[in-house]
């Protein structure tokens, strides 16, 4: 009786990370294609696609940082349970799709955090203050850094002595220079180094001083030249192809950073208790948003396309370069994060680079005060969620 009580527990437990992989697939890695698709540059189908594959491939290369936090870096002193796990999830999933029902902008990394947080804390686990002050800043210093860099980048492509065969080419070469250095744990790593990375791969096979920072000099100038000439052709035509580019590397960065939400509560039963590697469990937190994003996504696709259309391309480009640099930063230390959080972000410093953010405070403060309750509400929900279940099924 105990097996088939851990057995029903597992398959539980491993069918609502799906369901919120799933929805993740369907809604946090839409995003990035949306400028591409308002600007005619890629079909929604098409995008659609790609999206699942790119989200799917970051998170089998890029979930493990962020899902080891979310799974045993919120609480102290207890393993996360089948039972806590399920519950923390479906949690976090009735609130996302609260956000989806009502159009509040429910962030997903919010949700999952704080009922994850409630869970343990259900559990008897003991908080872990120095894990939460780490992820309260970065997320604290989102806003501010993602609308400064979508600034900064929106003044650069208007102003008018660089042109656009040079502003945006620049633009291709920071991005390839950073491809070069994101973490992917498919690639060795040199002795001892933590670093799986396409330059870190470089220095492995050629061990002399400086072959990291030639790699990624490389890459960088060969974005630069790619775009450049495309740029040169026509200009509309080398916006476009970045914009794809541009998406092709959020979407797939997006994929890292948020199937850790949908794995996260599952990395002790696979690990621990079934003796599973990592990357079973990455497996099945990217089949999740493989099907989300193929069976969700093209509805989404089409409502954001229409809102990236009117913000025009060079914003929207200005607000997804911030959202691809902050993602990987993210993914380098494990903090799991909003997408929503630095788009919107960044849409509105982009915004203010043509003297309108576009977005009206009281907006903004109705959308800041809705995060903050997300947080609060979500640890005093999965407190009473885990109470209950185990409760009902006598584990209390």
């Amino acid at each position: 009786m105990v097996d088939v009580l851990f057995w029903a527990l597992v398959a539980l437990a491993t069918l609502t990370g799906l369901v919120t992989a799933w929805a993740l697939g369907a809604n946090s890695n839409s995003p990035p294609f949306a400028p591409a698709i308002g600007a005619n540059a890629i079909s929604t189908m098409r995008a659609a696609f790609l999206i699942g594959i790119l989200a799917a491939l970051g998170a089998l290369t890029q979930g493990g940082s962020i899902s080891e936090t979310v799974g045993a870096g919120l609480i102290g002193g207890v393993q996360i349970t089948s039972l806590a796990a399920t519950a923390g999830l479906l949690t976090a999933t009735a609130f996302m799709a609260f956000g989806v029902y009502t159009g509040y902008p429910v962030p997903a990394a919010f949700a999952t955090t704080g009922a994850m947080i409630g869970v343990g804390l259900s559990l008897g686990g003991a908080p872990v203050f120095d894990t939460y002050r780490r992820i309260a800043l970065f997320w604290a210093l989102v806003p501010p850094v993602s609308g400064g860099l979508a600034y900064l980048t929106a003044t650069v492509l208007r102003r008018d002595d660089i042109p656009e065969t040079v502003g945006v080419p620049l633009l291709a070469a920071v991005v390839g220079g950073i491809v070069a250095n994101v973490e992917l744990s498919v690639l060795p790593a040199p002795p001892g180094a933590a670093q799986n990375s396409l330059a870190g791969v470089a220095a492995l096979f050629v061990p002399v001083p400086g072959v990291a920072a030639l790699a990624t000099a490389t890459l960088a100038a060969a974005s630069f030249l790619f775009i450049r000439r495309r740029t040169q052709a026509s200009v509309e035509r080398g916006i476009r192809t970045f914009l794809v580019v541009l998406g092709a590397v959020v979407a797939f960065s997006s994929g890292g950073s948020q199937v850790g939400l949908a794995t996260g509560p599952l990395e002790n039963l696979y690990r621990a208790e079934l003796g599973l590697p990592g990357v079973v469990l990455l497996t099945v937190g990217a089949v999740g948003i493989l099907g989300g994003a193929w069976m969700g996504a093209p509805r989404l696709l089409q409502a954001t396309a229409r809102e990236y259309a009117q913000l025009g391309v060079r914003r929207s480009i200005a607000a997804l370069v911030p959202g691809f640099i902050i993602a990987q930063v993210a993914i380098a230390l494990g903090i799991p994060i909003s997408f929503n959080n630095i788009i919107i972000s960044g849409v509105i410093g982009g915004g203010l680079a043509g003297g309108s953010a576009g977005v009206s405070r009281r907006k903004i403060g109705v959308t800041i005060g809705f995060w903050v309750l997300t947080l609060v509400s979500s640890v005093a929900l999965g407190f009473g969620v885990y109470r209950l279940f185990a409760t009902v099924l006598g584990l209390a």
